[in-house]
């Protein structure tokens, strides 16, 4: 079964529909310089009020322990997702949370790289100069399918209701992400995209 997490959350309103619909996990973004950024004062009402069978997601790009380890511990988070460009040493510090550690993917990706990482699940996302995700864009999957991993795969990059089903046939990954393909705007979800989106990943782990 593919898990479906929800990501670049901002208010009470669409992590309650995306929770309704069926969200494994949601995602908040605590990276300022992102449009989806939220506050940890923000995030921590709607965690508080999240069911216990979803996971809540700390998402971070390059920020020093001491600021995750305050945003988590005031948010009450305990899974992080690392956006940016994180050692595994760096990563390595966190071993009292459950990671999740971001690889934006092209056709010169080092793949040996990506064992070298002690974390809990992989994410891969799209690689484009300048930004650390939300790109709306998809990289080519056939980078991925064929190669085995250790640990989980999460699969990212402009995934919608329309090439989800295509994604999840060619990578069969442990969850997919999406942000952008359930959005009005940057940060706001439009509540017809997510049952859209949910309902196709439901048809298609029948």
């Amino acid at each position: 079964m593919v898990r479906v997490k929800i990501c670049g959350l901002t208010n009470g309103e669409d992590v309650s529909k995306a929770v309704f619909y069926g969200a494994w996990a949601v995602g908040f973004i605590f990276y300022k310089k992102s449009p989806r950024y939220i506050s940890p004062s923000k995030a921590r009402k709607i965690i508080e009020e999240l069911p216990p069978f979803v996971t809540p997601v700390g998402v971070f790009v390059d920020q020093s322990e001491r600021a995750v380890r305050e945003i988590c511990g005031f948010a009450r988070l305990t899974t992080v997702q690392f956006h940016g460009d994180e050692t595994a040493v760096y990563c390595k510090r966190f071993k009292d949370f459950k990671i999740i550690k971001a690889f934006r993917i092209n056709e010169f990706f080092p793949f040996e790289t990506v064992e070298q990482y002690k974390v809990d699940a992989y994410l891969f996302d799209t690689f484009k100069e300048g930004e650390n995700g939300g790109t709306g864009q998809a990289f080519d999957w056939k980078l991925i399918n064929k190669l085995k991993f250790k640990k989980p795969v999460i699969l990212s990059g402009g995934l919608n209701a329309e090439n989800v089903a295509e994604a999840m046939k060619e990578v069969s990954p442990f969850a997919v992400d999406v942000s952008s393909g359930m959005e009005k705007q940057p940060g706001i979800k439009d509540p017809r995209l997510i049952r859209s989106f949910m309902d196709v990943v439901k048809f298609n782990n029948q």
